[in-house]
């Protein structure tokens, strides 16, 4: 009788732990209530043994899938008829109605058991069961239309194709490095030099022994001249150099040599009133920037403007800071400008001045008026190229100790030459056409264009060509 069961497809639940096993039955022995299965799968996947033995304790449902004699399938709870090999009609509709009225058990059937029923086939007419192809077709029944085929027939599936096993395929480790070994790089790089060399085309070689039949649109084809660092020659240098971002030597130049500088330019049109405009405008950039540039200047801070003192003497600098403070006004920075009370001023000073009160700013004759607290920035504009007298006058040395004992970082616009000295240490200068030789108290250099034509640089003997490329304020270092 157990022999009768013997090459029998089953499937063996064994609760939750163990899992579900399938296989074919290669072993009953009635004695010790056990049972083994050869070629098992464990919950669909295919078992590393060959063969698992169960016992009846741990069996809690055991079906039948396929005697061994195929002639009928049972299981536990039902017994499948013979009824799907009687010809079916299949309606005109879509095909894979089909499947819900024949067979839903194909249709839950897990990977291991479709293989399973794969393996009571022969090999040459392995088939693999799908949703519908298999088992909704009887061996008489004829080829179900399909909607939207053209001649309104459906192209047979090839099962043999896809049905046949993979597993000995993938049982097998492909092996890489026995591949990689038979690849003879040395001879197939010398067949292509060969087949060049017939074509007629030059071998391989370095990139710089090829010469390429095209050059791109940013090649120039032409060999370039070489780069000229000093454009700029004075008659008589100075004791400093400086050098620009891209290397540009820039010369200093004495304040004898920078006077007759602007007189030519003045007597060309250059007046006193456009150099003030340009020197204000350039200052102003450059402190907008330090001050923040577009992360400050937002709609979003129009509650944080920041707050700028202006410290101004009577003289064309002082000017040259009210410009740069009407211009910081009108771009919504508080400026509070500093300028003692003098009888008689200068006229640049008198009409700057009117045109920074139109502004709305603030301006304070006394020291005690200016901001108790740091302040975002100071220009410092007190000092003067000529008259050195105004350092030792009370209002100068109380300006210059409260610049020194605010915290706020000095910004100085057009400072003199290094023999004065500075009453005010400096973060950073702001030099004019060309510096001047600052010393060190002068902080990092910075040099604004004011628009001195090239003419006028020749007319006292400099040969210039401009280092400012397309900026109006450049960084300058020490050469």
């Amino acid at each position: 009788m157990a022999a009768d069961w013997l090459g029998s497809l089953v499937s063996i639940n064994c609760g939750p732990t163990l899992g579900v096993y399938q296989g074919e039955v290669s072993c009953v022995d009635q004695s010790s209530q056990t049972i083994s299965l050869r070629q098992p799968f464990h919950n669909g996947v295919k078992c590393p043994v060959p063969e698992v033995t169960f016992s009846a304790i741990d069996i809690q449902e055991l079906k039948i899938l396929d005697i061994r004699n195929n002639n009928a399938k049972m299981t536990t709870t039902t017994t499948a008829t013979n009824a799907s090999s009687v010809p079916v009609a299949v309606p005109k509709g879509d095909p894979r109605s089909v499947e819900k009225l024949n067979s839903p058990q194909q249709c839950s059937k897990s990977y291991g058991e479709r293989h399973l029923d794969a393996l009571g086939q022969p090999k040459g007419f392995r088939r693999r069961h799908n949703s519908w192809s298999s088992s909704s077709r009887g061996a008489n029944q004829a080829t179900p239309k399909k909607n939207g085929v053209k001649n309104g027939q459906m192209k047979h599936r090839d099962d043999e194709c896809f049905g046949d096993g993979v597993d000995d395929v993938l049982d097998t480790d492909f092996d890489f490095e026995g591949n990689l070994a038979l690849f003879d790089k040395a001879a197939v790089f010398s067949e292509i030099d060969t087949s060049e060399r017939r074509n007629g085309a030059k071998s391989r070689g370095t990139p710089q022994d090829q010469t390429p039949s095209r050059y791109r649109h940013d090649e120039n084809i032409l060999e370039g001249k070489p780069v000229v660092y000093r454009q700029i020659i004075v008659p008589q240098p100075a004791a400093k150099e400086y050098c620009t971002d891209s290397g540009l030597v820039v010369p200093s130049i004495s304040y004898e040599l920078h006077k007759r500088l602007l007189s030519a330019a003045e007597r060309h049109g250059l007046t006193l009133e456009r150099r003030l405009e340009m020197t204000g405008v350039c200052a102003s950039q450059m402190a907008l920037t330090l001050l923040g540039g577009p992360n400050r200047f937002t709609p979003k801070n129009l509650h944080q403007h920041p707050t700028v003192a202006l410290l101004c003497g009577p003289h064309v600098q002082g000017a040259q800071g009210i410009s740069c403070g009407r211009h910081l006004a009108n771009h919504e920075v508080e400026v509070v400008l500093f300028l003692p009370n003098f009888v008689k001023m200068l006229d640049s000073v008198t009409s700057e001045l009117t045109l920074f009160n139109k502004t709305g700013g603030k301006q304070v004759s006394s020291i005690k008026d200016l901001p108790d607290t740091p302040v975002d920035l100071i220009i410092n504009c007190l000092d003067c190229h000529e008259n050195t007298f105004l350092m030792d006058q009370p209002w100068y040395r109380a300006a210059a100790d409260w610049a020194n004992q605010n915290r706020a970082p000095v910004l100085s616009l057009d400072p003199p030459v290094s023999g004065q000295g500075h009453a005010v240490e400096a973060k950073w200068s702001l030099s004019l056409c060309l510096p001047l030789p600052l010393a060190e108290g002068a902080g990092r250099v910075y040099l604004c264009d004011i628009g001195v034509p090239r003419h006028v640089f020749q007319e006292v003997g400099i040969k210039y060509h401009s280092p400012f490329g397309c900026k109006f304020v450049i960084p300058l270092h020490s050469a």
